[in-house]
């Protein structure tokens, strides 16, 4: 490896380049680069050269001072130009990126119900009665902020489901549509097995299958009730995940008995409280977990999030690897047309100065002129 500099030459690879400012600056051709030892040799062979001179008498009396004087800008503005082109012929380029993005994750898909029994506040924080939907949301928020290399979208349901966000990697837009959850979005009822049809629907992604399974891919389902609505059964909705081979955890929201469900008047205020029975159906929750290879939590623990992500850890990992590419700036013209500037301006000073002279013919010297005089008075060589 020839170095100069900072630059580092790969002749083997036909190309070179040397990092500055986080970025890669790169020769195409870098072979053209040789020609500038050219240019050393250029200017000391042009300093050898003689001029020849020719002796004139009287000539002091001829000069007439020229506007451009003699100087070496020329020669230097040209040198200048043809370093730039050389340059130029190189190909410099700015390569941004050339490495392979690689990430290792999950699919996920979370299935929440958002019907009207999640309002029931069996839950406290900081010695304030919370609803259930407060409750969960923490839960949810952790699979957005710790799975940071999981692809994760959300389906919503009550009476009927609807998908909130598809699987994707900005989770920051994920908190945003979380937030904007409450109860009544839907209308009521509480569809297990539609929403959890819906989330396996949206992991069927082509590439991603072996032998008609899916590969690392999990929904995970919060609800608090049982299945009173909607065109697919919890139990028709496991087979599916069942034969494509997709775990579902689920997750039980609420406690079991007598539970108080808050009253608002027609302005959505809260007025008071009932006394409900919690309907929470845990064994068709234990059922899909077990049919499907995956594990059951109840929100009351104080450890759920904890035992959720420590279930999910245990399962496949698969690799995303995003498409590799190089994105190259092409920097020659930044170098060719200052080149090509600078080596026009040194041509055009090296010429001589030409001012025409309108009206008038060029004569011999007159007879008073002191030239002529002296021309005059040299002696002349008979005639034959």
């Amino acid at each position: 490896m020839l170095s100069i500099g900072s630059i580092s030459w790969h002749l083997p690879l036909v190309t070179s380049h040397f990092a500055a400012l986080g970025g890669d600056y790169t020769f195409h051709d870098p072979l053209w680069l040789l020609a500038l030892l050219l240019v050393p040799l250029v200017i000391w062979i042009r300093g050898r050269r003689g001029a020849p001179v020719l002796i004139v008498p009287f000539t002091a009396a001829w000069h007439r001072p020229s506007l451009i004087p003699t100087s070496r800008w020329p020669a230097a503005l040209a040198m200048t130009g043809l370093v730039l082109l050389i340059v130029a012929l190189a190909r410099p380029q700015y390569v941004e990126d050339r490495r392979e993005v690689k990430q290792q994750g999950y699919d996920l898909m979370l299935a929440i119900d958002l019907s009207g029994s999640m309002l029931a506040e069996d839950y406290e924080r900081d010695n304030e009665r919370i609803n259930r939907l407060q409750a969960i949301k923490p839960v949810i928020q952790a699979f957005i902020n710790r799975r940071t290399s999981d692809r994760i979208g959300i389906v919503v349901f009550a009476g009927r489901a609807y998908t909130l966000a598809p699987l994707t990697f900005d989770h920051e837009w994920l908190g945003r549509q979380i937030a904007r959850l409450k109860i009544g979005m839907i209308e009521d009822g509480t569809a297990i097995g539609d929403g959890l049809g819906v989330a396996l629907t949206r992991l069927e992604q082509a590439g991603r299958e072996e032998g008609n399974k899916r590969k690392g891919a999990f929904v995970v389902l919060l609800t608090d009730g049982a299945n009173n609505r909607g065109l697919l059964t919890p139990d028709q909705a496991t087979e599916i995940a069942k034969s494509r081979g997709i775990p579902v955890y689920t997750i039980g929201v609420g406690r079991e008995g007598l539970v108080l469900m808050p009253a608002f008047d027609d302005n959505g205020n809260k007025v008071g409280y009932s006394r409900r029975l919690s309907d929470l159906d845990e064994g068709a929750l234990i059922r899909i977990a077990d049919e499907t290879g995956a594990k059951f939590f109840r929100a009351v623990d104080s450890d759920t999030i904890e035992k959720t992500f420590a279930a999910i850890d245990q399962a496949k990992k698969i690799e995303f690897q995003a498409k590799s590419y190089l994105l190259t700036t092409e920097l020659f013209h930044w170098f060719a047309i200052p080149g090509a500037v600078l080596l026009f301006l040194g041509a055009l000073l090296a010429l001589p100065p030409q001012w025409p002279r309108r009206g008038r013919a060029r004569t011999a010297p007159r007879a008073e002129d002191p030239a002529a005089k002296g021309l005059a008075a040299l002696p002349r060589k008979p005639a034959a």
